[in-house]
Order: structure tokens, then sequence, then C-alpha cells
């Protein structure tokens, strides 16, 4: 059998639609699994700011300290200064490969 070619991303209810089928499930029980699966990535990404879904992916969040507005040369205009805006902290969140992701694409 031929495997068809996908032309768009999957939507939602796609997504839901075939792990139902495929787990003989019905789409509201995936549907529930999926909302307890976004309440513990929130909660540990809120705790130690590490979530690993398991031969997936590892998502950390990276928490950067605020900086202070400055003047350092202008990389584009040598011989100029450039002015850098001061930016507050913030939460950045990654999301890396493991390994058998990688070896799925």
């Amino acid at each position: 059998m031929a495997k068809k070619s996908v032309t768009k991303a999957r939507t939602k209810s796609e997504v839901f639609g075939t792990i139902a089928q495929t787990a003989c499930l019905t789409r509201k029980q995936v549907s529930k699994v999926f909302d307890e699966l976004t309440g513990i990535i929130k909660k540990d990404l809120r705790g130690p700011g590490v979530f690993t879904v398991p031969g997936l992916m590892k998502i950390t969040v990276i928490r950067k300290p605020a900086s202070k507005a400055t003047t350092r040369p202008d990389p584009f205009h040598p011989g100029q200064i450039m002015h850098v805006k001061a930016k507050p902290a913030r939460k950045v969140v990654k999301v890396r490969p493991l390994k058998n992701l990688k070896a799925m694409v």
C-alpha cells in the first residue's frame, strides 16, 4: 500500500480522531488526556522548569534576567554608537527534540 502524501498539517480534530480510533477510546477521553497532559506540563514548567515527553521532546523554561539600557558600537555602521533599549526579565520556553524524534525525520 502506497503512502499518500500529506500536503498540510493535521487539525486538532483529526489528531484526536486518529488517536481515538487507534487506541479504541472515545474522542472525549482523548481530549481529557490532552487536557491533563497540558495541566502536568504547566505545573512542571512553573516548578522545576523541565518537562520531558518520553522519547519525543524535552521542554525547558529559561529565565533571562532584565538588562539595562546601554550604548555600544553599531556593528552595521562602523564609527557610530547605537542605543540598546532595556529589556524586562522574561521566561523563554525551549523545546528540544530527543533521539527518537530526530530519527523520525
